[in-house]
Order: structure tokens, then C-alpha cells, then sequence
């Protein structure tokens, strides 16, 4: 993402000197942008939607739910933790599934992107494309992430562990089992996984420009930032 964005920002011939971000064409902005977000986005969904995109990397690992903290500590106190590390496996894998459905939803919100919009992410704060990709995208991200989450914690029978400890909580009663919703729950996480990826993008772009060898994306960027 960070080198598409210094190619286009070259490609437009923008001169030398510090440039604000009136000085820079309506289609330069729309252009280069949404080519930029294009492929920091699909890169974000690319490093999820694999295996170990999720289980492998513990800023988006997703752990068992608050509410069977109790259950863990219970289960490898007897010496049956490997229940809990399998439940905690499947539920990453279900979720590395999921996430490339991710990809035409944010490449549709990249289309639909307007010169407002553009203007407004390129002198916005840190994450302000990924908060446009987050109001844009969420709850249909979250209608497309649901039925594979499903479908991928009934191949593994995740499901069925999850309800069966759960179910052993709530007799205990350390869970609340009717305020549980496994499938919910890895939805919500990994949405949450794929927007701090892309957050992680922008930001690396914003705050070091010159990272990139260029005196010029450095300019532009400092000049944007103080409009």
C-alpha cells in the first residue's frame, strides 16, 4: 500500500514544493487513493485469510470469550486444557475462513468512494480511511462473515464444544449461557482483527512518509496534515 501510494503521487507530476492538498487535482485524489486503499485492503484481507492469519499472530489472535475465562482455568486445573487450546484453534481458523469474503465488499467501498470522501481521508487523522471502510463496510461485512463462521465451526464441531462446555458452566454457574453466542462472537472479532490490519497500514503511511524514499510523499503528507 505504501509504495502504490508514492508511484501515484509521482505518476501526477505534482512539483517539488511543499503542496496542500487543495493544489492537488479532484481525479488525482480519487485516483491515486482509491488505488492506494484498494491495495492495502486486499493485503490486510490477504494476511487474515490464511492459515495462521489469525492463530499465528496474537494483535489478532481471538481468545475464548470473558465469560468462559472460568471454564479455562477449570478445564487445565484437571489437566484437560487441550479442549480449551482446540476451542481457541478452531475458533481462529474459523475466522481466517471467513475473512476473504472481506475483499469485494472493500474493493465496492473503494468504488463508491466520492472526491469528498477522498479529500476528507487524505486530510483526516491517522485512521480515517479505515474508519470509512468501518462505516461503510461493517454490517455487511458482518452479514457475509456469519454463515462462514458457521459453517466452518460445525465442520470442526466447535460449536457443539463451545455449547457442551458452556452448558457445563451455566450448571456450575460460572456462564450465563443464554447471553452466549459463539458464532457472534467470532463475527465481531474478526471484523475487528481485519480493521486493525488496515488501521496499521494507514498509520505506517501517515507517520513515516520517508520510509518510503521519497522527499516528495514526505511533503505532501506534511502539508496535508497542516491544512
Amino acid at each position: 500500500m505504501r509504495i502504490v501510494i508514492f508511484s501515484l503521487l509521482l505518476a501526477t507530476g505534482l512539483s517539488a514544493h511543499a503542496l496542500g492538498i487543495n493544489d492537488l487535482s479532484n481525479r488525482d485524489v480519487v485516483a491515486g487513493l482509491k488505488t492506494a486503499l484498494n491495495k492495502g485492503a486486499v493485503n490486510a484481507v490477504g494476511n487474515l485469510g490464511k492459515v495462521d492469519g489469525f492463530f499465528g499472530n496474537d494483535r489478532v489472535k481471538i481468545p475464548l470469550p470473558d465469560s468462559m475465562k472460568k471454564v479455562d482455568q477449570t478445564l487445565r486445573s484437571i489437566g484437560m486444557g487441550q479442549y480449551a487450546d482446540e476451542l481457541v484453534l478452531t475458533m481462529n481458523r474459523a475466522a481466517e475462513a471467513a475473512v476473504p469474503e472481506a475483499k469485494i465488499l472493500l474493493i465496492n467501498a473503494v468504488k463508491e468512494m466520492s472526491m469528498q470522501d477522498a479529500k476528507g481521508i487524505l486530510s483526516g487523522g491517522d485512521t480515517s480511511a479505515t474508519d470509512y471502510f468501518r462505516g461503510k463496510t461493517s454490517s455487511k461485512l458482518s452479514a457475509k462473515f456469519l454463515p462462514i463462521v458457521r459453517q466452518a465451526t460445525a465442520k470442526v464441531g466447535v460449536a457443539q464444544k463451545y455449547n457442551q462446555l458452556a452448558g457445563n458452566a451455566a450448571r456450575l454457574g460460572l456462564v450465563d449461557e443464554s447471553q452466549v453466542n459463539l458464532e457472534n462472537y467470532i463475527t465481531q472479532k474478526t471484523l475487528a482483527g481485519l480493521f486493525l490490519m488496515i488501521a496499521d497500514e494507514e498509520k505506517a503511511i501517515r507517520a513515516n512518509p520517508l520510509e518510503q524514499g521519497s522527499k516528495l510523499l514526505t511533503k505532501v503528507f506534511g502539508s496535508l496534515l497542516n491544512n
